[in-house]
């Protein structure tokens, strides 16, 4: 007799899982996101034949007594993409890689195989959206060779497990998450519960067999990767491939990596020959107007283990309506109400009644705060109409109290901006070199009001 099927009601958006429906997810606040999954009565015991799910508990081990040698790293043969992951594929490691429709995924990824694929290392490309002749036609833009790329059509787990077992490959591509299923979950490819129990089933193949896995993932319309948020706990690192404002750039951001430092940023330009590295990303966020304007200022930012300049722009103008806007793009609104209130209370600017518009060029999101200095000086430069010169650039935190605090890695963002042919630099007075860069010339600023008067003699 067969036992009787049971429901649940799990959130699409964050997998919360709930006893009976409700139009709102009480976990991340989504309406209409919590759907009907039938479980089974009872499901098999899933074992895998190398590894992964068995009936015996693992061996307890000594911390001391695990093996290292395991734990090398495999360079995809495109230096910026090895830069995010932390220098390179390491053994065992789950990599789940994010993006839009049209970003570039499954390119980016089938260029690395096929260069892994030259080294002599064994490769498996599983597809279960796209056929096979239409991965072999990209591979055939791409100017790729394909005698040593092995593919499958597939989209059950245990399937693909079984035929790894057979052909022991040291990397897996699986395009995409989404669309593969675990036979012994009762519920539509795609969903929640499928989602997750296929990630988790690859992830420990993964683990027990030494092979690196990975994984395509959809995103959503607000670019955030689709499906239940232990997809993001399960992987061992996470990275999101995006497009800039020019829509030739791509940018390739870890947003979680065990490997490596997260917040790493990788940046490609995509033509005909597919997804190419940009060795100087700098210079393609600077591509700035031949005659200067006003509100227009470069800062350094550090991203990574890297610095990158980038040119932020303010407008400031008149109030149209009875409430002015403050809208910023690439930071945070709060941040930028709060350098307002500084700039009023220490720097005796007050703008309460003009709307402020800030940006930063090229699409960069900017998450630390050596910013802050360059945020201010660009809106005072377009409320005051005065034109930064071309060669001068500004960092540094702003606090509370109008002080300029400085920031990490304040002398090789010197040196960086340097090499780019600028000559003047306004820092923090704790960030001042002690030796003299060639061809720089530093002004170091302890408080707002000293940046403020550099600025009335420009």
């Amino acid at each position: 007799m067969n036992k009787k099927t049971k429901t649940a009601y799990v959130c699409d958006d964050c997998g919360a899982d709930y006893p009976r429906w409700n139009g709102q997810c009480v976990s991340c606040g989504a309406w209409n996101t919590i759907k009907e999954v039938r479980l089974g009565a009872a499901k098999q015991d899933r074992t895998l034949r190398s590894g992964g799910y068995t009936g015996s508990r693992a061996p307890v081990q000594w911390l001391s007594a695990v093996d290292l040698a395991q734990s090398v790293r495999l360079s995809t043969g495109i230096g910026e993409f090895d830069r995010v992951l932390g220098g390179g594929v390491v053994t065992g490691s789950v990599i789940l890689i994010g993006g839009a429709p049209g970003a570039g995924k499954s390119t980016i990824l089938l260029q690395a195989i096929a260069h892994m694929a030259q080294r002599a290392i064994g490769v498996l490309y599983v597809s279960g959206e796209e056929s096979l002749q239409q991965i072999a036609e990209r591979a055939h833009r791409l100017g790729l060779s394909g005698n040593q790329i092995r593919m499958l059509a597939e989209t059950s787990v245990q399937n693909i497990c079984d035929v790894v077992d057979e052909i022991k490959p040291q990397i897996l591509v699986i395009d995409s998450i989404q669309v593969m299923y675990d036979q012994n979950t009762d519920s539509a490819p795609g969903s929640v519960s499928q989602v997750r129990e296929s990630a988790s089933y690859l992830t420990q193949y993964a683990k027990k067999n030494n092979v690196s896995v990975f994984m395509v993932g959809h995103v959503t319309k607000d670019q955030s990767l689709a499906g239940p948020m232990t997809l993001s706990h399960i992987v061992d690192t996470q990275v999101i491939l995006s497009s800039t404002d020019d829509a030739r750039f791509r940018v390739l951001r870890a947003d979680k990596n065990r490997f490596g430092s997260i917040g790493e940023l990788g940046f490609f330009a995509m033509d005909s020959g597919g997804l190419k590295e940009v060795k100087n990303p700098s210079a393609m966020f600077l591509n700035r107007a031949e005659k200067p304007s006003s509100g227009s200022v470069v800062t350094v930012l550090w991203e990574g283990t890297r610095p990158l300049l980038v040119e932020i722009q303010a407008l400031v103008t008149d109030c149209q309506y009875g409430n002015p806007r403050r809208l910023a793009v690439g930071f945070d609104q709060n941040r930028l109400a709060m350098l307002l209130a500084v700039l009023a209370r220490h720097g005796g600017i007050f703008t309460a009644s003009d709307e402020i518009y800030a940006n930063v060029v090229g699409g960069i999101k900017v998450t630390e705060t050596s910013s802050d200095l360059a945020i201010v000086i660009g809106i005072v430069s377009s409320l005051k109409d005065r034109i930064i010169p071309h060669d001068m650039f500004f960092f540094g935190e702003l606090g509370l109290n109008g002080e300029i605090r400085p920031v990490a890695n304040g002398f090789a963002r010197l040196n960086d901006a340097a090499k780019h042919g600028f000559k003047q630099a306004v820092i923090p007075k704790a960030n001042a070199p002690k030796k003299p860069i060639p061809g720089l010339q530093i002004h170091a600023v302890a408080h707002l009001a000293d940046a403020l008067a550099l600025l009335a003699d420009v």
